[in-house]
C-alpha cells in the first residue's frame, strides 16, 4: 500500500463523498475512484458501501481507517524528525495583533512538546490583514479571526466569541446592559484602511457603511474611542482599558476564532499545528 493511496482513502472515509474528497485532494473524481478500487483489490475486501443514499464505511473500511490514520501520522513524524535533524524544520505562524488568548499559550506549549526541535517563527500582523499573510504567501498557517476571503484556503473554527460595543465609560450608552446595532446608527465608528478585506471590514462595521477615523491596530481602536468618542466593536471578554467599557451587542454574529492555511500545502508540520490547535482550544 502506498501512503498516497492511504491518504486518498482517509479523505473519502472522512468526507463519505467521492466528489468532496476529490476537491479536498485537488484532483478529479475518476482517478480517485480508480485508486480506491485498486486499494480494495489489494486488501481483498470492499472498503465502502456505495448506494443512492451515499457512501458508508464497511467493517473492513472502519478497521483500515484507524490503521491508515496511525500510519500516516507516523510517516509525518518521521518526516518531521528527519527535517529537524537536518536543521530544516521550520514553520511560520501568522497571529493577529494583540493576541492574549490563553488558548494560544496552551497551543504554543503543546506544539513545543510535540516538536521540540522545530523552529516556530511568529509573524504578528495588524488588523488590516486578517489572513496574517497567508494570501501573500509569507506565513504557513494563521491563528486569526474571520470572516475574510477564504479563496484557496482551508479554515477550521476553533471557537466563537460574543462581541460588544467599545465605548467611553462616560458615554450615555455605557449605562445600558446591552445594545443593538440600531442603537449605534448615528454614531461614528473606527474603520480600517481602504483595501482591507471587505468581509472583515463589513463584520467589524456591523454590516453597514460607516464614517469615522481609520485605524490599523487594537491600541489605535481604543485611542479613537477614548479621544474622539467614536464607537466600534471588540471581543466581549477583552479588557478595554482605563476610561473605556464594553457593552454586549445582542444582535451581532459571534466572532470566529480560526486556524487557516493554504489548501494546497501538505507540510506535515502544518497538519500537526492544526491538530494541536483543535486540541488546545477544546481542552
Amino acid at each position: 500500500m502506498e501512503l498516497r493511496t492511504l491518504r486518498y482513502f482517509v479523505a473519502v472515509a472522512e468526507e463519505l463523498h467521492f466528489g468532496r474528497a476529490a476537491a479536498r485532494l485537488h484532483m478529479s473524481q475518476p482517478p480517485l475512484s480508480r485508486a480506491i478500487k485498486q486499494l480494495e483489490t489489494e486488501v481483498g475486501a470492499t472498503l465502502f458501501d456505495r448506494s443512492s443514499a451515499g457512501v458508508t464505511l464497511t467493517q473492513v473500511g472502519t478497521v483500515l481507517l484507524d490503521e491508515a490514520r496511525a500510519l500516516l501520522a507516523q510517516a509525518d513524524r518521521v518526516r518531521t524528525r528527519v527535517a529537524a535533524a537536518a536543521g530544516a524544520a521550520t514553520i511560520t505562524v501568522g497571529i493577529l495583533g494583540d493576541t492574549t488568548d490563553p488558548g494560544a499559550t496552551r497551543l504554543a506549549d503543546a506544539y513545543h512538546r510535540r516538536h521540540p526541535r522545530v523552529e516556530v517563527r511568529v509573524r504578528e500582523t495588524d488588523l488590516t490583514d486578517p489572513t496574517c499573510g497567508l494570501h501573500a504567501g509569507v506565513v504557513d498557517v494563521a491563528l486569526t479571526r474571520g470572516p475574510f476571503d477564504e479563496t484557496g484556503l482551508t479554515v477550521r473554527e476553533l471557537r466563537a466569541d460574543p462581541v460588544g460595543a467599545l465605548l467611553r465609560a462616560d458615554d450615555p450608552l455605557a449605562r445600558r446592559d446591552s445594545l443593538k446595532l440600531a442603537d449605534l446608527t448615528d454614531r461614528r465608528w473606527f474603520l480600517f484602511p481602504e483595501g482591507t478585506d471587505p468581509h472583515w471590514q463589513s463584520y467589524w462595521s456591523g454590516g453597514e457603511p460607516r464614517e469615522g477615523p481609520v485605524v490599523r491596530a487594537v491600541q489605535e481602536c481604543r485611542q479613537a474611542v477614548l479621544w474622539n468618542g467614536t464607537v466600534g466593536m471588540t471581543l466581549l471578554d477583552h479588557e478595554p482599558g482605563e476610561g473605556l467599557t464594553v457593552v454586549p451587542l445582542i444582535d451581532m454574529p459571534l466572532s470566529r476564532l480560526v486556524v487557516a492555511w493554504n489548501e494546497s500545502d501538505t507540510n506535515p508540520l502544518i497538519r500537526s499545528f492544526v491538530q494541536t490547535a483543535i486540541a488546545a482550544y477544546h481542552a
